[in-house]
């Protein structure tokens, strides 16, 4: 029996074979889980990508910024499913101009643009699942990097991810009624396409290799992978609100 059986899910993020999404949906899948994955703007790319998972699923379209998808959202999933259960936020970009040590010269335009893809889709794509899981509850689990602390390069990403991590609390607080759990996963840097499309990248590779008492691998998004389908799955019933570090343990170090 999987940890993740008869359990509907939708998991957002997906680009390639090294995207954290793709390990959650091969991984839940692999527990007994049925998805629906979205993608924007290359489809095609999703797809593909979507074929080398156990079971293809369905792939439908979501640009997170548009609220003609949102509102459309619930019905276009169920056509493929009667409900959901679970949600996987894997979403976040910024500008080249926000990142790689240019915070102080970065435009409110493109700030704006790195606060509404990567912190209020997290509410948005929540509520525009809401009429999916309004009857029997379920999780929602975002990717995180942890906020805490002002890192090298990461500029106002680090602000939209200090923003994600407050909406996570405040959806938890409006979503338990519901029955609905909210959480993240902070990761450590693993080298997605997301990740080498931040100037400087290899600051976090240096640090993350030497600090963590676990040790880190750079390319395995595994690990974060099963922190997600833990929180999907039934094992966490009284778990809201909550940042759950997958870092091998960085987070915890002083310098």
């Amino acid at each position: 029996m999987g940890l993740l059986d008869g359990k509907r899910l939708l998991i957002t993020g997906v680009l390639t074979e090294s995207s954290f999404a793709f390990s959650v949906a091969r991984l839940a899948q692999e527990e007994g889980a049925r998805i629906v994955l979205t993608g924007y703007g290359r489809l095609s790319l999703v797809e593909r990508i979507a074929k080398r998972l156990p079971e293809p699923p369905p792939v439908i379209e979501l640009d997170v910024t548009d609220q003609e998808h949102l509102d459309t959202l619930a019905d276009r999933v169920g056509e493929h499913l009667d409900g959901l259960d679970g949600v996987v936020h894997s979403i976040a970009f910024a500008p080249q101009s926000a990142l790689g040590g240019n915070f102080l010269n970065t435009p409110w335009e493109d700030v704006a643009t790195a606060v509404h893809v990567s912190t209020y889709s997290y509410k948005a794509l929540a509520v525009a699942c809401l009429p999916l899981m309004k009857e029997g509850g379920g999780s929602i689990v975002g990717l995180d990097f942890d906020a805490s602390k002002a890192w090298p390069v990461y500029d106002w990403m680090g602000v939209a991810k200090a923003g994600l991590e407050s909406t996570n609390r405040y959806l938890a607080r409006h979503l338990g009624p519901h029955g609905i759990r909210v959480n993240l996963v902070a990761a450590g840097p693993v080298r997605t396409m997301a990740a080498r499309s931040i100037p400087g990248f290899e600051e976090f590779e240096e640090m993350w290799t030497t600090r963590a008492p676990l040790g880190w691998d750079l390319t395995d998004p595994v690990p974060a992978a099963k922190a997600c389908v833990a929180l999907l799955s039934d094992w966490f019933p009284a778990t809201t609100g909550e940042i759950i570090h997958v870092d091998g343990g960085v987070h915890a170090m002083g310098a």
